[in-house]
């Protein structure tokens, strides 16, 4: 486990967005000491437009002599395989898990930075739930079905977290480089707390504020969600060894 922080590796799985894409990287860059972070890496897929491609090259030719940016095209399925893909690529001493459409706030990274100077070995996660965190233009029912949802996991996993589901995390590298992930889909996001969790990983909480996206598709439909509880189930008995990849899988 990471002892300390020395810079952080920015993972940005793009398909179509654009100006939000542009955003999230500047504003980053615009709140972040350039020392703190090691590179960004934009992760397309086979689904990518031409359009977001474009803006993904542009940052690449605008801001690489700043801080590394780099392109990587995805060969494993889906919005969790491409993460799992940037976490194996990743060289800085921690690792962002974050989306390209605004929906996480670029300007929280500068907290998890501070929080993971302080605690390098602890996952620092936002929280929609926490004081000062919350929700903008979210659905009535969906909001009642991720509290419920929260709530529920929380004490089959035995834990004060408020907001598992949440995919706005900084970790530490080495600690995401041993785990054995399995989830391809959306319900990646669960299993980047749960397995931790099952190691007896500490986490530390921050708050922020989600608001809709206001240009793309999300890929998650609402009754895709409910394959978040099978995740739950599998992950709460697996074994240690179980969780960490073998010694053939981290050579």
């Amino acid at each position: 486990m990471a002892k300390k922080f020395e810079n952080v590796t920015i993972l940005l799985p793009a398909m179509d967005e654009t100006y939000s894409l542009r955003e999230t990287v500047e504003r980053i860059l615009n709140t972040c000491k350039k020392k703190d972070l090691a590179e960004f890496i934009i992760i397309l897929c086979g689904k990518t437009t031409p359009e977001c491609r474009g803006v993904a090259e542009a940052l690449v030719e605008e801001y690489s002599k700043t801080v590394p940016i780099y392109i990587h095209d995805q060969t494993l399925p889906f919005v969790g395989g491409a993460v799992r893909e940037g976490i194996d690529l990743a060289k800085g001493s921690h690792v962002v898990m974050m989306s390209t459409d605004l929906e996480t706030d670029p300007d929280v990274i500068r907290i998890f930075i501070k929080g993971a100077k302080k605690y390098p070995d602890r996952i620092i996660t936002a929280s929609r739930w926490k004081k000062g965190g919350g929700f903008k233009n979210y659905s009535k029912i969906k909001l009642v079905c991720n509290l419920i949802f929260e709530r529920a996991i929380g004490i089959f996993y035995l834990t004060y977290l408020s907001d598992l589901t949440y995919a706005y995390r900084i970790f530490p590298t080495d600690l995401m480089q041993s785990i054995a992930w399995e989830e391809l889909k959306h319900p990646f996001f669960l299993e980047t707390a749960l397995k931790p969790l099952r190691l007896g990983v500490k986490f530390a909480e921050v708050p922020a504020r989600w608001k809709a996206r206001t240009e793309g598709t999300s890929q998650n439909t609402f009754l895709a969600n409910f394959n978040y509880f099978k995740t739950a189930w599998h992950n709460r008995f697996l074994s240690r060894e179980q969780i960490l990849r073998s010694d053939k899988e981290n050579a």
